[in-house]
């Protein structure tokens, strides 16, 4: 499996794409003007306690105060009773915080006060004293060593726990203790810092993008990281020479003159994406629907008709939209709650199956996910967890014209309403004229199918009615001047 990390790097924003045999599997995006908290720490302030929740508040010196639940605050998580949020935060309390998920819509950003700082091999819980694994191992024996391993490595005296990441696996002693020790010198330079910032200030920011996908992505099977930028190019070999030495290699400044993303079809993957359709290549197609609340995927059959008969034609639709959705998900980074409408099938063995492939498709997600299988209704529920904006929530927002309805009036209803719109006109001011100002295709239309409603109404209210096309005017935007 030949892998590579493509680094898109200009003034005002950050690009990495994830590539698996040519084909891009993951796009995340960070602009200089709203660089990513999820892993800052800040000294924050308790604006309010809510006991009926189990939660409070707490500002940060950001645009919206930041969420703060009983079950992630190390003093709760660590008692053996249940210990109410009152009993450990007041108001104007000050606290050391860190971002565990990023401002999302009009929420604000979700904090822990149990601190994590995340190595290349391994994640530092300086407030635990535990030794876990990455679940992402699921070997019982490998685990055991890889946690014998690490005990064997560290002081007697250490201070603090570690998670042992999946990357770990293939690393030397030497790696990880140089690991170790970058992170107990990040924890001690947090310590410090934590007592000289003022209130709701940043205390520690995480590593930015390029440095992160080389931290958290990078790993054995990839063949080349290459970046568009000299600078960034620069300063990722610096942070591999102290970090992450293995990835010298690998490293590659591309010069060329066509640019890095368009060379890879990433823009024509990225365009995609913003798309509520995706085609399949049997002839199919999805259907995404992103709400507040959940994901909507409807799988159509759509053209393809080359199976045996109609129930192979949906059996074999269904496992390519299952691999498609998993790849989706992770491009579009869509989190939360997911439904998948396949399309219904008759045979049990045949729905076994679907969900088997879409379990397989997403275990190579980076982000936690959960596939729930079939409900009653034939719908599958899954979940996946979501720690920052959606790629449509950051490069989209609302349409202007139908206010992110999705769909616009049509003509004809903009017309009707041009007309009670006219009669409550007529009645409330003494005009001589009555002049309706609309868009084309309205105009048309009361000129046109609704001339008989419009001479019609014009007799009724004993006044003119005149027409002006306005090119500028989207569909649903009218005017009426009193003349």
């Amino acid at each position: 499996m030949s892998e590579e990390i493509l680094i898109n790097v200009t003034p005002q924003e950050t690009r990495i794409a994830m590539m698996e045999n040519g084909v891009v599997q993951e796009i995340q995006i960070e602009r200089s003007s709203s660089l990513g908290l999820v892993g800052n720490v800040y000294r924050g302030v308790v604006c309010r306690v809510l006991p009926g929740m189990q939660s409070a508040f707490i500002e940060m010196g950001l645009q919206r105060a930041a969420f703060l639940h009983a079950g992630d605050i190390f003093e709760c998580a660590q008692a053996e009773i249940e210990l109410p949020i009152q009993a450990v935060l007041h108001e104007g309390q000050s606290l050391m915080v860190q971002v565990i998920k990023e401002p999302i819509g009009t929420k604000g950003a979700r904090l822990t006060t149990q601190i994590s700082i995340a190595g290349r091999f391994l994640v530092y819980l300086p407030q635990h004293e535990h030794i876990g694994v990455s679940q992402r191992i699921e070997d019982e024996a490998e685990r055991e060593q890889l946690k014998a391993r690490l005990i064997g490595l560290l002081p007697e005296n250490r201070v603090g726990g570690y998670i042992i990441r999946t990357m770990s696996e293939t690393a030397t002693d030497a790696e990880l203790l140089a690991d170790v020790d970058y992170l107990t010198k990040t924890w001690a330079h947090i310590q410090a810092k934590s007592t000289q910032v003022p209130e709701r200030a940043l205390i520690f920011q995480d590593l930015s993008l390029p440095m992160r996908a080389l931290r958290d992505v990078l790993c054995e099977s990839t063949e080349a990281v290459r970046i568009d930028s000299s600078e960034t190019y620069q300063k990722l070999v610096e942070f591999a020479n102290l970090y992450a030495i293995t990835a010298l290699d690998k490293l590659v400044h591309y010069q060329g003159e066509r640019p890095l993303f368009d060379l890879y079809n990433i823009e024509q993957e990225i365009e995609k994406a913003m798309s509520r359709k995706v085609e399949l290549k049997s002839g199919g197609y999805l259907i995404f629907d992103q709400t507040e609340a959940l994901t909507t995927v409807d799988v159509n059959t759509g053209s393809f008709v080359s199976g045996k008969n109609l129930s192979d034609t949906i059996f074999k639709t269904n496992l390519e939209a299952a691999q498609c959705i998993a790849r989706q998900l992770r491009l579009r980074n869509l989190g939360g709650i997911i439904i998948i409408d396949f399309i219904d099938m008759d045979e049990e063995s045949q729905r076994e199956a679907v969900l088997e492939e879409l379990q397989k498709a997403v275990a190579v997600d980076r982000s936690r996910t959960g596939v729930n299988g079939f409900t009653p209704l034939g719908l599958v529920e899954m979940t996946r967890k979501r720690t920052r904006e959606s790629l449509a929530h950051v490069l989209c927002e609302p349409c202007a014209v139908c206010q992110g309805r999705g769909e616009i009036k049509t003509a004809q209803t903009i017309c009707y309403e041009i007309l009670r719109e006219l009669l409550r006109e007529a009645r409330q001011f003494k005009a001589r004229e009555l002049r309706v100002l609309a868009a084309p295709k309205v105009i048309e239309m009361l000129l046109d199918e609704e001339s008989q409603s419009l001479a019609n109404l014009s007799d009724f209210i004993g006044k003119p009615i005149s027409l002006q096309v306005e090119a500028n005017n989207n569909q649903e935007v009218f005017d009426i001047i009193l003349m």
